[in-house]
């Protein structure tokens, strides 16, 4: 069986990225370069209408969404242990996920690209100066549940193991940067962070996509 991931540099495809790399099995990674338009190309159409990422492709079966995609890794590779096996712990973390995918990404999606959802130049600094704020706030959880977990004694934020919650968090702490926010205003969550991408695994998808951990730049009106 072969797995090919559709991903775009610094995008939400990271959290299937990083979790590949975690399972130490091959799969082919295939770069989408969203600002030239390639998600919108027939080709690609033809695997997600939606032309959005990630994609992955197990056996040619193409599979779109986080949350789908996620749970399709952690029952592919149940060694990894992604998520929890208990019943209530494992709700929890999808619990967490779908936060953090139908909730902190779309507040996120406002702040990057207000022109998708509102028209003139005046509407869409209003709008990214709300969701800003919003975003703020929703970091301001993230940061309440790393605390949590640290305090329940779980090394990282599913339990004893990595898994999506701790990629998603990298990805949403290090997108605060666009959106005019210091990562290390959140101190346990910038440092649980810090710790997620020192796994090799996940290094090596930082590599690949060329990221920068800390963007932060002073103003969110330099996203």
């Amino acid at each position: 069986m072969t797995l090919k991931l559709y991903f775009a540099p610094g995008a939400c495809s990271f959290v299937p990225h990083a979790l590949l790399e975690s399972t130490g099995e091959p799969f082919e990674p295939e770069m989408v370069k969203i600002h030239k338009g390639e998600n919108y190309n027939e080709e690609y159409k033809a695997l997600n209408p939606r032309s959005q990422v990630p994609v992955l492709v197990d056996d040619g079966e193409a599979i779109t969404q986080i949350v789908a995609i996620v749970s399709h890794l952690d029952r592919r590779f149940p060694h990894c242990n992604f998520l929890p096996r208990e019943p209530l712990a494992h709700s929890r973390a999808m619990e967490t996920l779908a936060w953090m995918n139908n909730t902190v990404h779309p507040t996120f999606t406002h702040v990057f690209m207000p022109q998708k959802f509102v028209g003139g130049e005046q509407a869409q600094a209003e709008v990214k100066a709300f969701n800003a704020q919003l975003y703020g706030q929703m970091l301001g959880e993230l940061e309440s549940i790393v605390r949590k977990a640290a305090s329940d004694g779980s090394a990282y934020l599913g339990g004893g193991h990595f898994g999506p919650l701790d990629a998603y968090s990298l990805t949403l702490l290090r997108w605060g940067g666009f959106a005019g926010h210091d990562p290390q205003g959140y101190p346990a969550l910038w440092q649980h962070v810090q710790k997620v991408a020192a796994l090799p695994a996940v290094a090596r998808a930082m590599a690949r996509e060329r990221l920068q951990l800390n963007v932060y730049k002073g103003s969110a009106a330099a996203a």
